[in-house]
């Protein structure tokens, strides 16, 4: 396993325009999430360890942050032809097993992780409600192997001070397996 560490977007960048299927086929928008306090867009794939590692705490934070008004959208961008478990019959499989209550969407072209400027997997981008991206980092500090509890500790913190109309202070990049780009698609910068 690959650590790639997110390449920590410029804060205030506005969120980039989507408009990408989940597996069954129904199309969504970023245009959906608007009247939300808060939008959380990740990048994140069935197969990687370190989603694997935090994916339990992830389902539990969108339960808890969704009655208080933060949308969330789960993007898979890797490349499916080549990592089948990253399939979208897969992805159903992966939202129903791990409780996802929020909406898990296939990026094939891939033009999605790259507007967001994704590069591993997981890679968490918290926008406020003018969709201007007020936290791009990590879960919390657990890793596979470190023996850190997963409390999702960094993002819990995000979204309180962003509901609470404070700043958000702490800002340290997330790591991951790097985005599984296909075949003359990785860009410049990944």
């Amino acid at each position: 396993m690959v650590m790639t560490q997110s390449r920590m977007l410029a804060l205030g960048t506005a969120a980039p325009d989507f408009s990408l299927p989940d597996p069954a086929g129904k199309i969504h928008h970023l245009r959906d999430f608007a009247g939300s306090k808060a939008l959380l867009v990740a990048f994140i794939c069935n197969h990687c360890p370190y989603v694997k590692h935090i994916v339990g705490g992830l389902a539990r934070f969108a339960h808890d942050y969704q009655p208080r008004g933060v949308a969330m959208v789960a993007i898979n961008s890797n490349d499916a032809s080549r990592y089948t478990d990253d399939s979208p019959p897969n992805m159903v499989k992966f939202a129903a097993q791990n409780g996802f209550e929020f909406p898990y969407l296939y990026d094939e072209s891939q033009a999605v992780a790259k507007a967001y400027q994704a590069v591993c997997t997981p890679d968490l981008f918290l926008f406020d409600p003018a969709r201007q991206l007020v936290y791009r980092g990590q879960f919390d500090a657990s890793r596979p192997g470190n023996g850190q509890p997963v409390s999702g500790a960094d993002l819990r913190a995000a979204a309180d001070a962003l509901l609470a109309g404070q700043t958000v202070k702490q800002q340290i990049a997330s790591v991951g397996c790097n985005i599984k780009w296909k075949s003359g698609q990785q860009p410049d910068w990944a």
